[in-house]
């Protein structure tokens, strides 16, 4: 590619279909404490640090395909699991190592559901010397 070419920059919103807008709006906001920025008929949008949730209401027609995970970085993926497991967060487990490194920084993951039962994600990567227990 030449220097003059222009490049894909980050991820700069992600789309999501849920079933009750008011429901999904009220999880996103009071139990993952993402930043509500409006709301706009069946339409709400969440600041998740840089990147914007983009929430509309409404049922999936038959053939369409599924949802992408929302993987969600976190510092510190053993407190966050525990603070959204005592909000009600149901987990499918919980954080493990997917993958080490050669230079021994890990990856790890905890998966969740919202409101509407899609799948999340937590994700981490930790130095080996700091790991999350398992």
């Amino acid at each position: 590619m030449a220097d003059n070419e222009p490049t894909l920059g980050s991820i700069g919103q992600i789309s999501r279909q849920v079933r009750d807008i008011d429901a999904a709006v009220t999880w996103y906001r009071d139990v993952l404490g993402l930043k509500h920025l409006f709301t706009f008929g069946t339409l709400a949008f969440f600041d998740c640090q840089g990147t914007r949730l983009f929430l509309s209401a409404g049922d999936k027609e038959e053939g369409e395909p599924g949802d992408s995970i929302l993987y969600f970085r976190t510092d510190d993926i053993e407190a966050t699991y525990h603070r959204l497991k005592k909000r009600g967060v149901a987990f499918r487990g919980a954080p493990h190592m997917i993958h080490r490194h050669q230079s021994g920084v890990e990856e790890w993951m905890a998966f969740f559901e919202d409101v509407d039962g899609k799948l999340l994600a937590l994700m981490s990567q930790v130095s080996s010397a700091v790991s999350p227990p398992s």
